[in-house]
């Protein structure tokens, strides 16, 4: 995995203490979300950043005004506003960073819900903040989340990025995007896939036309990682124990996958996932994931793979631990 320089950190850290003067918040927690985390990144790779914060005036949970929920930002952002206000010159530009942040309360109603991404920032082996310690919390979602609900949004990110980026397609007059699945041998004919199934467009029909698309080495990949996330989970799941995927795709690749793909299906991952680190993330590809692959089923059986998710007591209790860290002298 990616070491992020100690620079990052100071960075990070400035940008965060930015944002909580500007939204008047606290920030106990903050992690590296995206590739920093997974394994992924190249030396070229931005810093994106999650965090988890609480309005320092907490009436304004009472209030006709709601806080905000979600808070999305660049580095580049926050810089520029902190130097118009303080009228600073422009200084060394130390990296690209994007933030995004949920207020405690909506990030524990996404962990109710098994939400991927607020799995993965608990998950997350770069810590930027911790006053607060997620290791706990990690470890009860972690044996309490909703396969359903994971397999799910794993096989949507799959199917959908397939569809956007590698899947050639026809845009109809009514910007309807309609998947390539076929081309007549000479050309004057696409079989497109529908949501009733497959039709054939002539080539003269003037109400469509062929875009280009995106397959390089970083669609790809988030194809496959999503794609075989998706199809572990349910495979360890028919065995009886829903076996969550390692965050770190390497770890995944070398310790868990061997027991449900092929060893071809494998290193072709790791084939990307070392074209990525090795900065070729934006190298056009073609097609190296396969339609089939990129779709997992989208019926699976809830008997077997539904649950009821984390309790809301115990998430309601993470809630008041949180505040408790972040307001020291707030006593529940």
């Amino acid at each position: 995995m990616a070491t992020v320089p100690a620079h990052v950190f100071d960075a990070v850290d400035r940008l965060l203490s930015a944002l909580e003067r500007e939204h008047d918040i606290e920030i106990s927690l903050a992690v590296a979300r995206g590739s920093h985390a997974w394994g992924g990144a190249s030396s070229a790779s931005d810093y994106d950043v999650g965090f988890v914060f609480v309005p320092r005036d907490l009436r304004r949970y009472a209030h006709l005004e709601d806080p905000p929920t979600a808070i999305h930002a660049s580095g580049d952002e926050i810089e520029s506003g902190r130097r118009d206000a303080e009228s600073e010159p422009q200084g060394r530009r130390d990296a690209e960073i994007d933030l995004q942040g949920w207020d405690v309360r909506t990030f524990a109603r996404l962990l109710a819900e098994s939400n991927d991404g607020a799995i993965d920032l608990l998950r997350s082996p770069v810590r930027y903040r911790e006053e607060y310690d997620p290791a706990d919390l990690a470890a009860y979602v972690e044996r309490t989340y909703n396969p359903m609900a994971l397999y799910h949004a794993w096989r949507g990110i799959a199917t959908n990025n397939y569809r956007k980026y590698l899947s050639h397609h026809l845009v109809r007059s009514d910007d309807t995007l309609l998947p390539i699945v076929e081309v007549s041998a000479d050309g004057d004919a696409y079989v497109v896939e529908t949501d009733d199934g497959t039709t054939t467009v002539s080539a003269d029909d003037e109400r469509f036309s062929e875009t280009q698309t995106k397959p390089t080495v970083k669609r790809n990949l988030l194809i496959y990682r999503a794609a075989m996330a998706a199809r572990y989970l349910e495979a360890t799941g028919e065995r009886g124990d829903h076996e969550l995927p390692a965050l770190e795709f390497e770890t995944f690749l070398t310790e868990q996958a061997s027991a449900v793909f092929t060893d071809e299906r494998i290193e072709r991952a790791r084939e990307l996932l070392e074209r990525k680190r090795a900065g070729d993330g934006d190298v056009a590809i073609g097609d190296a994931v396969g339609r089939g692959f990129a779709h997992p089923s989208s019926d699976i059986d809830p008997a077997v793979h539904a649950r009821n998710g984390p309790e809301r007591e115990r998430l309601d209790r993470f809630v008041d631990d949180y505040i408790e860290t972040t307001h020291p002298s707030f006593a529940l």
